[in-house]
Parts: C-alpha cells; sequence; structure tokens
C-alpha cells in the first residue's frame, strides 16, 4: 500500500508531473519541517556538479528509504527535525560555498532539488546574482 504524500511532497509529484506552481512548491518547502541525517553531530551533505547539497527528507519512511540504501539501517539514525526555511536561509549560507537543498534523494520518482538561487537561498549566497560574498558561491 501507498504511503501517503507529506503536503511537500504532493508539491513535488505536481511540479514533476509538470504542473503546479513553482512558487508554491518553495513555499511549501519553506514551512515543511524537514528530517535531516546526521553522523557525528554533523547534518548530512553530498557534494554533486560543483554544490553542496544538504539532505533533508518529508518523512521518516523516505529516512529510512535512504539509510537502507546506504546500507546504514541496521543502526538507528540520528537526524535533526528543520524547517525548509531554516534550512536554505541560515544553514546554506553557513557552508560557506555553493548549496542548495536535496529533498527524498533516496525517491527516484520522488526527489526535488532547490538550488543555490534567488528566490530560494538568500540572494548574498545565491549563484545566479552578483551579489555572493567572497568564498562563499559564484557570481557573475
Amino acid at each position: 500500500m501507498e504511503q501517503p504524500r507529506t503536503a511537500l511532497g504532493e508539491r513535488i509529484a505536481e511540479r514533476r508531473a509538470g504542473v503546479g506552481d513553482p512558487r508554491a512548491l518553495v513555499g511549501e518547502m519553506r514551512r515543511s519541517v524537514l528530517l535531516v541525517p546526521s553522523v557525528d553531530g554533523r547534518l548530512w551533505s553530498a557534494h554533486a556538479g560543483g554544490v553542496r547539497w544538504v539532505c533533508a527528507f518529508t518523512d521518516e519512511a523516505a529516512l529510512a528509504r535512504f539509510a537502507e540504501q546506504r546500507e546504514m539501517s541496521d543502526r538507528p539514525l540520528d537526524y535533526a527535525a528543520l524547517l525548509g526555511a531554516r534550512i536554505v536561509d541560515e544553514i546554506v549560507p553557513g557552508l560557506g560555498e555553493p548549496a542548495g537543498l536535496a529533498v527524498d534523494i533516496a525517491d527516484e520518482d520522488g526527489s526535488m532539488f532547490f538550488p543555490p538561487v534567488a528566490g530560494i537561498v538568500p540572494d548574498e549566497v545565491a549563484v545566479d546574482t552578483g551579489t555572493t560574498e567572497e568564498g562563499r558561491g559564484r557570481g557573475q
């Protein structure tokens, strides 16, 4: 039986289907409590395409699928429950490099990436503005 989707999961499904409002998706991400795995007190992130991606999950089932794929399901996985807004407004800027948010990366058909661009992250760390701070991102 398929698990019910969170509100953010519903917005992601709409965008992946080519419908829905991108602004509504970003708004829902900002309002959603996301689960971010942690190891030794550090939030889980990965590098891809020149960007550090903070990995977050919409619910414990999505987090469990991630742990299983990484062969980490044999032990409890610590995580922080954080508002999406806190991740993109506070954590991402503090990483000191181009960074974004990757949601539900263990779900091939349900994942969504929120890149380090204006409208998602603060302008001073967005890679698509000319206002990035020294050492914090790439301006144009």
